[in-house]
């Protein structure tokens, strides 16, 4: 087995974007959901509900800041957050930091609400939730759950597979494969067995030891396309035809780093237990 793609969000909901190599920090990928866009009363703006997020482009700069991108709206650079610290709803964390005004901006005219930009500034204060298997001292950015989500390509294919059986069965037409993207992992494995990432319990990318911490349930992000940003069935409907229990569709773990490192494409995975 080997690492085939690694994808770093660097705003929580929106795209993400492929990179060759990455350093892993306690807290996940380097760079990855340290910004996030929330409401007037700091809730999470989510691209389940607005799904327009599904088309930002954002790149970290060199100053640490970020370039957003996205259709019908101008580039915008926005610099490091240096704002006043306002709580959150949807996070193990009490405060961050609010990004520039014209981030808020731009975000605004975005989604067609209020929004505002906030920045993580220091994972170590967010810590991964023990209702999602986190131990004493484990942390996490703005990504909420868990640093890191692994996905496996057998695993895709194979419910490509299902996909394409459960339209002949209904006399459609069968769909094109769905683009990995739609699972938003940080991590993809190639060369495992179809789901075998279900019983892995630690496994060592490269040189770095990961523990398992859960598997991923999936959401209603799953279903956006995330090119056309249109709405459809798959793959929640056959994920809950064949990868459904305890009330929930199941597509990936979710891994906490050992330590700190380096990760790059065609690292072998091998699994610890």
């Amino acid at each position: 087995m080997e690492l085939a793609e690694i994808r770093k969000y660097p705003v929580k909901s929106v795209s993400g974007r492929t990179v060759d190599s990455t350093v892993v920090e306690p807290w996940g990928l380097a760079e990855d959901r340290r910004w996030a866009v929330v409401d007037e009363h700091g809730e999470l703006h989510w691209a389940g509900e607005n799904p327009r997020m599904l088309s930002v482009v954002a790149s970290v700069t060199d100053e640490g800041g970020l370039l957003l991108d996205a259709p019908d709206l101008p580039q915008l650079k926005v610099p490091p957050a240096t704002g006043e610290r306002v709580p959150v709803g949807f996070a193990e964390v009490d405060t961050v930091v609010l990004a520039d005004p014209g981030a808020h901006a731009w975000f605004t005219r975005l989604l067609g609400k209020p929004a505002r930009m906030v920045w993580l500034d220091d994972p170590n204060r967010c810590a991964v939730p023990a209702s999602h298997g986190g131990l004493p001292g484990d942390v996490v950015s703005l990504a909420g759950d868990a640093p890191i989500l692994l996905t496996s390509r057998s695993s895709l294919r194979q419910l490509d597979d299902w996909i394409i059986e459960g339209a002949l069965e209904r006399q459609e037409d069968p769909p094109a494969p769905l683009d990995m993207a739609r699972f938003r992992p940080n991590l993809v494995v190639d060369a495992a067995p179809p789901y075998a990432e279900d019983k892995w319990r630690e496994i060592r990318i490269g040189s770095l030891a990961f523990r398992v911490t859960e598997r991923c349930d999936r959401c209603a992000v799953t279903t956006y396309d995330p090119v056309t940003l249109q709405k459809g069935k798959e793959p929640l409907r056959t994920l809950a035809r064949h990868r459904r229990w305890d009330g929930k569709t199941w597509f990936g773990i979710r891994l906490v780093p050992r330590g700190r490192g380096e990760l790059r494409l065609g690292d072998p995975v091998t699994v610890l237990a």
